[in-house]
């Protein structure tokens, strides 16, 4: 595999590699570390201009009025802040990254709509597992979101479809009981 080479300095290795799609045009960037810190850590040409990942995320918490806080307040009544790094909320929407760790702590109120939105809904992260060593992992992670399905179903009384997601879940459980004796 050939080494690829930095395209802003043409002497380092390329360590961070972008994709660009605007139109339907595709552009790949390379960069090294040291070009892309430079450049305001990721960059994406267009005309010229630089766009970094804190610019990124600034501009997704002021995307939308509902998600712009002007000042989320503490329980004092004043604006909050950081207890460690004294980080304001309006302050992190603005440079569009944190202080310090426990700003995500801090925040963690004002930052789940945002990840919400950013992932689809999606609050827990599920993780990915390997196919050849996760069979048995996969089957319970299965049965799992079922029994959210099947949780659903009940309450919008569609007990037809409930029957037959029930019904998976059992057919599931019982390869998975079955596996597990196999590996005893």
């Amino acid at each position: 595999m050939a080494i690829m080479v930095c395209q802003e300095c043409k002497e380092r290795p390329a360590s961070l590699h972008f994709t660009k799609v605007v139109n339907g045009e595709k552009t790949v960037i390379q960069l090294c570390e040291r070009c892309a810190q430079e450049k305001g850590e990721l960059y994406l040409l267009q005309g010229g201009t630089g766009f970094s990942i804190n610019d990124m995320l600034a501009g997704l918490l002021n995307i939308d009025p509902a998600y712009q806080q002007a000042a989320p307040e503490s329980i004092s009544g004043g604006v909050l802040q950081c207890e460690v790094c004294k980080m304001t909320y309006p302050q992190f929407a603005k440079v569009g990254r944190f202080g310090c760790a426990n700003c995500y702590k801090t925040f963690r109120h004002q930052l789940a709509p945002i990840i919400k939105r950013l992932h689809s809904g999606n609050m827990a992260h599920g993780g990915k597992v390997p196919t050849r060593i996760g069979g048995s992992l996969h089957l319970k992670k299965e049965i799992e979101l079922l029994k959210e399905k099947l949780g659903f179903l009940v309450r919008q009384e569609e007990f037809e479809k409930a029957a037959e997601v029930r019904d998976q879940i059992r057919s599931l459980e019982k390869k998975l009981h079955e596996g597990e004796d196999k590996s005893e």
